[in-house]
């Protein structure tokens, strides 16, 4: 049996993340396939992102396209080899750190002349020092002056970080011959113990709330502890709703040893992916929240981690580690941007849907790039398309869709389910099985037959059955296909309602320069604030669970109801609070929305008792 605590490999040379990312935002996760290769693409600019390590199969696959097409060796990790997820994973990883560093010493190396690799990292940089002594030698007159800033300026060119993703959610026991293998063989820790071998000094991203036993797993690994300069070669970052939540898990974490360097708030509707809604908790009170108790949580987890590292006989750290809060979820504009890092104080933001239009970015082929760059309002739907049961953000006119519905009509609903990452029902097996599976929509519409065929919800138990889609094998088949990995891919696009305001197929240049305020490349000038948009969306989720609660599908109770009206009015006057540091055009706009929204939630729920009546449970 291999030792699942072995230390990760590291390699000598330059630290490509020892200095902080110079630019003000980060592209988050996205999918499996959007994001999967990212910072091959942007870390040599500066720019931080995230790759998935839900699907490993991809992963190998990624890394075999990349070997094949750079001349390297490539020597194949079958899934049936010992500890294959995990050397999966570490292998790629692994990759990609060697890669971007050769892109970086390339970078460092190129002359600075219109559109060299050098200009454009320096050309991309928001406004800052760095920026303005880039500037500043443009314009030297004095050539070995000049020379002299042009060599000081490489020495500061800082990477991207090359962050990981694990949605602790989904986190499938394994099982080999009909037996279940260990705890650590689950897909969440195997690619933890992938991540922590690799040779990245670079972030963990959490998303969807506390697994124990990953969490706890993550002790296992020095490089999340102090090293002897007291420094920590992988760090932490918590995805969270609300700052309960972040005190909750920086706290489990902290009992253990563990820093969390980074909470990363993000919009529980107005986001894309899967959708974590709050009980009507929005955005703006959340970071107020976050700005009003950050020294407190800091201090707190500091107390906690000190006594945790001296209970392991490790040294006590003197000063609290750095702690950053960043946002994201629905940013649209400069504006929206600006006013999140100067008002709130957030250390950054992440920007995702918008740069599913930047083929030199993501991984988008070339039909779905028309569908999103012609999406609208109603192509963008909140479905419940997931095999976990959370509510999931879909393009209607995807491939994944139109296959789905093939499938239904051509009488073989389900899916082959070919990886199988997000298997958990045991309702008619020992071994789980996944529920857009073909096995168990077929046992399951034959059970829904055979004992309420006269159900005056039939119809409506069918849809939800039906309804989940095999977002595994989907979710990749964005660069499956782009690639030619794959040519019979049918794509699954999990883009947020913000793709809407975005119609033009962009360049990474032209995005950056949207993000900082250069330019725009808004389709509709009169888009609502992002803070509007994620209330409406909350109002139209309350709608929804008043609805599924008076049917009986939801076991709602009338206080829950009424204290989720009550999140939705504090919110609606924090913001009326707010308007008061917006310009009098946009703070005008942005009180009329907020009238009109008052209005349809009082129309949907006027009353607290009115719950009862709709058969919610008192």
């Amino acid at each position: 049996m291999f030792d699942i605590g072995v230390p990760a490999k590291h390699t000598d040379g330059m630290d490509i993340s020892a200095q902080k990312s110079p630019h003000l935002f980060h592209i988050p996760v996205m999918g499996t396939g959007f994001s999967i290769d990212t910072p091959l693409r942007v870390a040599k600019y500066g720019i931080s992102s995230a790759i998935s390590l839900v699907d490993d199969v991809l992963i190998e696959q990624m890394r075999k396209y990349y070997c094949r097409r750079l001349g390297l060796q490539y020597l194949e990790i079958a899934i049936d080899d010992e500890d294959a997820r995990a050397n999966r994973v570490t292998a790629y990883l692994d990759l990609v750190d060697e890669l971007v560093r050769d892109q970086v010493r390339t970078l460092q190396s190129s002359a600075f002349e219109p559109g060299s690799e050098i200009t454009r990292y320096f050309e991309m940089l928001p406004d800052s020092p760095l920026k303005e002594t880039y500037t500043e030698m443009l314009t030297m007159p004095d050539p070995a002056e000049k020379a002299r800033m042009q060599d000081a300026l490489r020495r500061q060119v800082t990477p991207g970080s090359i962050d990981v993703n694990i949605m602790t959610k989904v986190d499938r026991d394994i099982y080999r011959n009909g037996n279940k293998l260990p705890p650590e063989f689950s897909d969440a820790m195997a690619a933890l113990r992938g991540y922590a071998r690799s040779s990245l000094r670079s972030s963990i991203i959490f998303s969807a709330g506390i697994n124990p036993r990953l969490y706890g797993y993550l002790a296992s690994f020095e490089d999340f502890f102090p090293d002897d300069k007291g420094l920590l070669r992988k760090r932490i970052v918590l995805k969270v709703s609300d700052f309960r939540s972040a005190m909750v898990q920086g706290k489990y974490l902290a009992k253990r040893g563990l820093w969390v360097s980074e909470y990363r708030i993000e919009s529980g509707l107005n986001c894309g992916g899967h959708a974590f809604a709050t009980e009507g908790c929005l955005m703006g009170p959340i970071l107020e929240e976050f700005g009003r108790k950050k020294t407190e949580l800091i201090d707190r987890l500091h107390q906690l981690y000190n006594k945790a590292l001296v209970r392991m006989e490790r040294a006590p750290v003197h000063s609290p580690y750095e702690v950053r809060v960043t946002v994201q979820g629905g940013i649209g504009t400069a504006d929206e941007n600006r006013f999140l890092l100067e008002y709130y104080g957030v250390d950054g933001t992440g920007w995702g849907t918008p740069f599913l239009l930047v083929p030199e970015v993501t991984n988008v082929d070339d039909i779905h790039l028309k569908k999103l760059s012609g999406a609208g309002d109603g192509d963008v739907f909140l479905s419940d398309r997931s095999p976990l049961g959370v509510p999931f953000w879909s393009l209607r006119n995807s491939a994944s869709e139109e296959a789905r519905r093939q499938r239904i009509d051509a009488n073989k609903p389900g899916s082959p389910c070919p990886k199988g990452f997000l298997a958990s029902d045991t309702e008619f097996t020992r071994i789980p099985i996944c529920h857009a599976s073909r096995s168990y929509q077929r046992q399951k519409l034959e059970q829904i037959a055979e004992h309420a065929p006269l159900s005056p919800q039939l119809a409506e138990t069918k849809n939800h059955v039906l309804h989940k889609t095999c977002l595994c094998n989907d979710l990749a088949g964005s660069v499956t296909l782009k690639y030619g990995i794959d040519k019979d891919a049918r794509p699954a696009i999990c883009c947020g309602p913000n793709i809407v305001n975005f119609t033009k197929i962009a360049s990474l240049e032209e995005m950056v320069s949207h993000i900082y305020g250069r330019l725009s490349l808004l389709t509709d000038s009169d888009r609502p604030h992002m803070f509007i948009r994620e209330l409406s969306l909350y109002v139209e989720n309350f709608r929804q669970e008043l609805q599924t609660a008076s049917e009986g599908l939801m076991d709602k109770t009338a206080n829950c109801l009424s204290d989720f009206k009550g999140n939705l009015i504090a919110g609606i006057e924090y913001y009326q609070n707010l308007a008061e540091q917006f310009s009098r055009e946009q703070r005008e706009r942005f009180l009329r929305d907020l009238d009109t929204l008052f209005e349809e939630l009082e129309k949907v729920f006027p009353e607290p008792a009115s719950a009862i009546s709709l058969g919610v449970t008192p």
